[in-house]
Formats: structure tokens, C-alpha cells, sequence
């Protein structure tokens, strides 16, 4: 590969920004000069960022090109190329696909069509046909009667990055409200209160069944085959604690400062939503992640279900959260969630890295990226 020169960029680096010009050759960086001597060839980016690929560990954004409707399902590997279009666009070149083993209703669109999406993923990264590389993210509702069977038929995949243990049982976690959980689920399905309060039962008790067991089986598995390991939704320090216990690495979408404060003490990434930064407050109204950031307790950012919120939700915490300067935000979704799972190759602009590059004209309103490479081959 040809060498390649960015130049006239204010290059974001791991703990500073910097004018100057970048150097690639073999799809890795090898210079940095701080001056804009080098033209020749070079992609002129007009004083522009020049940040670090970015790196997602949880999103279920291919569930809505699998299912584009209710009731209509796509093509399993059109489905995937549309969905990693969509993450290159927004400069996210390492994307942890997080895939629901189990759910709270037996009968979900998500688990009548997770073997098609897995197999869809593979198939279409064996044929070339994807521009960001993709890992796997499964997330294990240890409520789920099945899960056994279903995690079997998984584990040996190995594009497999990550395991996470969760539980929507109500009454705990992301839901210790019950009018959350109502307003939620009974919306989703539209149950009757007869039927919705059933339902409350019916997942009461798979609860009681099977969480324990199932949980240990998770972490036993994650042990087993070397894989980092997730918490989701902890709320207490009690949670915290069985989550250290456990061997937990990346703390998802903790519920309450307390639980944030815990994890992050204890050395846990504390993984929030970029949607929840956005709009300001949780969907299911738990702990604002613009609090936990002020409050220094937020590592890494998902973009969960709206693929523009990573970059967009970072530069927010730029302008509002004055301990936020531009280097550490996108830290948080790039080099931090890298480093989480053991991609250290990567996630940040230093000589030696690959270059995964995201070229960012940032307006007084919004940002706009016009260029996005991985691993030196412009992809967006």
C-alpha cells in the first residue's frame, strides 16, 4: 500500500490536539510531525480533526435491518451490509454486535431471528463484504429458561469479544420500578393489566429458577474460553461486589450513581448510552449518564440503538462538562472501550496503531464526518 499523508489536521491524540500531519503506510501509522512540511500527495483536511476509529461494544442496531417492520424480515446478510454501512458512516470502525440470548418473551422477533443474524454476520465477513470489522457481544439473560442450550450452540464462535450477564426481571435492575416496567413491556406487547400482570408472574418466577445457576454458567464460560466479561444494569454495591467476585471487567449501563461510583472504584469500565447523553435521561428512568459523567465516573460510551450518538453524545460532554476536554471524550469511545477487550492495536492516533482514522468537520452545532478509513482503506 502506497504511503498516505493527512495534513493541514488538528490530530486528536490520546491526551491532546495537535496541528500538524499524519503519515500511514501497510494500513499503520508511522509519523507525527507537528508541522505541515509534508504535502505532496496529501489529503489536505482544511484544519479539520483527524480522530481515532471509533470503538462500540454494545449495539443492537442490526435488529432494526433484520426486522426493518413488524412482521417484516430482511434478507439476513442485506440486513448486515446495510447495518455496517451505517456504523462506518459514523465513524465506527470496531463494532461488538451485542446479540440477546434470551428475552422476556419466548416468542421475540430477537430470538426467532438470532441465528440468522449471527450466521448472517459471518457469512458476510467470510465474503469480504463489510467495511468495519466486527466482533461479537452476547448478552445472556440468565432468566431465560433455554439460555443453556442457546449459549451451547455460541460459545465456540470466535469472533465472540464479549459475555454479558443480564436479568429484566421486574422489580430489580433496570426496572425496580414496576410502573417503568409496565409502561415499557405492556406498550411493547400490548397486553391487557390481566394479562401484563401474568406476565410479571411468569418472569418473577423464571427468575427465581434460573438466574443463579445461569449466571454461573456465563462466568464459568467466559473463564473457560478467555472472554471478557460484562455486568448490566448493577444498581447496588452488592451487585458491584458479586460483579468483582465474578471476574466482571465492563460495568453496562449501571442504574444509580451508586452503583457507578462502586464500579468505577473498583476498576470496572462504566459503559453508558450515548442516547442517554443526548437526550439527557434514561429511557427507563434510571441514572442520567451526563450525571455520571460530571461526577468522573463514566469510561466508555455505546451508541446502543442510534448509531450517530457516539460521536455526537462525546462532543456534548465537550461543551457542557468543563473536567471534559476533547482528547478524553473521545477517549471514552475509542481507545478505553478498546483497551477494555483487549484490542491494543488500536483506539487511538500514535505511531504504530493501525490507522483507523475519522476525518470531523465540527460545526458550532453539529459535528459532520466526511471521511472514515480502517486500517488505511477509506471505508466512509
Amino acid at each position: 500500500m502506497a504511503e498516505q499523508i493527512f495534513t493541514n489536521a488538528r490530530l486528536v491524540l490520546a491526551d491532546e490536539v495537535v496541528e500538524g500531519t499524519l503519515a500511514v503506510r501497510d494500513g499503520v501509522i508511522t509519523a507525527i510531525d507537528r508541522d505541515h512540511s509534508r504535502h505532496g500527495s496529501a489529503i489536505d483536511l482544511e484544519g479539520d480533526y483527524l480522530m481515532p476509529g471509533f470503538v462500540e461494544l454494545h449495539t443492537d442496531n442490526l435488529e432494526k435491518h433484520m426486522t426493518p417492520r413488524p412482521k417484516a424480515e430482511w434478507p439476513p446478510v442485506s440486513a448486515v451490509i446495510a447495518h455496517d454501512g451505517q456504523m462506518a458512516m459514523n465513524g465506527i470502525t470496531t463494532v461488538l454486535d451485542a446479540m440477546g440470548l434470551g428475552d422476556v418473551n419466548q416468542g421475540s422477533a430477537r430470538m426467532a431471528r438470532l441465528n440468522d443474524m449471527i450466521d448472517g454476520i459471518g457469512e458476510a465477513q467470510a465474503k469480504n463484504l463489510l467495511r468495519a470489522e466486527h466482533f461479537l457481544h452476547l448478552r445472556c439473560e440468565v432468566s431465560y429458561p433455554d439460555l443453556p442450550t442457546v449459549l451451547d450452540r455460541q460459545i465456540g464462535n470466535p469472533h465472540i469479544r464479549m459475555l454479558s450477564v443480564m436479568d429484566h426481571t421486574p422489580g430489580q435492575r433496570q426496572f425496580v420500578s414496576l410502573d417503568a416496567y409496565y409502561t415499557y413491556y405492556q406498550g411493547k406487547y400490548g397486553l391487557s393489566d390481566d394479562e401484563m400482570e401474568a406476565f410479571i408472574a411468569s418472569r418473577q418466577l423464571d427468575h427465581a429458577r434460573h438466574s443463579q445457576k445461569h449466571r454461573k454458567l456465563v462466568v464459568e464460560l467466559a473463564r473457560l474460553h478467555d472472554i471478557v466479561l460484562a455486568s448490566h444494569d448493577d444498581a447496588t454495591v452488592d451487585h458491584v461486589t458479586e460483579a468483582v467476585e465474578d471476574g466482571i471487567r465492563v460495568a453496562e449501563f449501571p442504574t444509580t450513581v451508586e452503583a457507578a461510583k462502586a464500579s468505577h472504584d473498583a476498576g470496572l469500565q462504566v459503559l453508558m448510552g450515548g442516547p442517554n447523553i443526548v437526550r439527557g435521561k434514561s429511557h427507563s428512568g434510571n441514572v442520567s449518564a451526563r450525571e455520571l459523567a460530571r461526577l468522573g465516573y463514566l469510561d466508555v460510551i455505546s451508541s446502543d440503538y442510534v448509531p450517530h450518538s457516539l460521536l455526537f453524545s462525546a462532543l456534548q460532554l465537550v461543551d457542557e462538562i468543563e473536567d471534559i476536554t476533547l482528547p478524553h471524550a473521545i477517549r471514552l469511545i475509542s481507545k478505553t472501550p478498546a483497551e477494555s477487550i483487549g484490542l491494543t492495536d488500536r483506539g487511538e492516533i500514535a505511531v504504530g496503531k493501525r490507522a483507523d482514522l475519522v476525518h470531523v468537520h465540527h460545526t458550532p452545532h453539529h459535528p459532520v464526518i466526511r471521511g472514515v478509513w480502517a486500517n488505511g482503506r477509506r471505508i466512509g
